[in-house]
């Protein structure tokens, strides 16, 4: 039996170019995301002067997801296209890069992409970890890095409401000022305790503005006892935002993997933390 034609567009660079796949890492503080935005620094375009310095008229860089301003990324995919005429060896392109780079972004590995892969639009699935600092007292190893929630928290109560927010809804009630069609696929939305440090993971194709800050308020409220599964799942249907939590601040959250089911394992992504 003929299986049917992928529907998917197959994505080739320019004539003349070659693709390279990049697992980029970077802290999210000096940024105001990584899209390019007017007068502000990014990470795309800070990794596009990287590639300036190293004299190859590169085109500009597309990651797998555009982060807000503040979130980091321990593993983010991205994918650029470079002139046939580059000559620096792919084994040693990450290194070449980090030379030019600042101490908040890294390359940790390079290399050629597969024939029709595409950072953005070949992504299947993008992770992302919250962590919580649930601890009374403040830790400054992890300012900057983890939410600190100073009062007890039910992980039980959290993840009761998280179950009720799993599978594919409108999430209109989640997002800020979002014009796209506000339909997700929400595959895994978990709280992990810990003894210091808590995590929420938030797994899906794709996310709406501020959608998984969003979510994490929610859930706080849920774990501090002001919210049922059944009032989470009341929000969710409200489609008001006025009804869901407040966003958490973006300095909790990290970009931390990727999945490409067209491809094989050397295309999914995940921080090795």
């Amino acid at each position: 039996m003929t299986e049917p034609a992928d529907p998917r567009p197959d994505y080739q660079p320019p004539a003349g170019h070659r693709r390279l796949h990049l697992t980029v890492a970077w802290d999210g503080a000096p940024f105001a995301g990584w899209q390019s935005q007017p007068g502000v620094p990014s990470v795309q375009d800070t990794l596009h002067a990287a590639f300036t310095a190293l004299n190859t008229a590169a085109f500009r860089p597309v990651a797998a997801g555009r982060t807000d301003a503040g979130v980091h990324a321990e593993a983010m995919p991205a994918h650029v296209d470079i002139p046939d005429t580059f000559r620096v060896p792919t084994a040693k392109l990450a290194r070449a890069l980090n030379a030019h780079l600042p101490p908040t972004v890294a390359v940790l590995h390079a290399a050629e992409a597969p024939a029709g892969f595409h950072a953005r639009f070949s992504c299947t699935e993008r992770q992302y970890v919250y962590r919580l600092l649930a601890h009374p007292q403040r830790h400054p190893l992890w300012h900057g890095r983890a939410l600190h929630v100073p009062h007890p928290l039910d992980a039980a109560a959290m993840n009761a409401a998280a179950a009720a927010l799993t599978g594919t809804h409108d999430f209109a009630a989640f997002a800020t000022q979002e014009d796209r069609q506000t339909v997700r696929e929400l595959r895994v939305l978990r709280v992990q305790p810990g003894p210091l440090i808590w995590e929420i993971h938030v797994h899906g194709e794709s996310f709406l503005r501020h959608m998984v800050r969003g979510l994490v308020g929610t859930l706080l409220l849920a774990g501090q006892g002001r919210l049922t599964p059944a009032q989470a799942e009341d929000i969710l249907h409200s489609r008001q935002r006025s009804q869901a939590g407040a966003n958490v601040p973006a300095h909790g959250l990290s970009f931390t993997g990727a999945r490409y089911e067209r491809f094989d394992a050397s295309t999914t992504y995940r921080s090795s933390r």
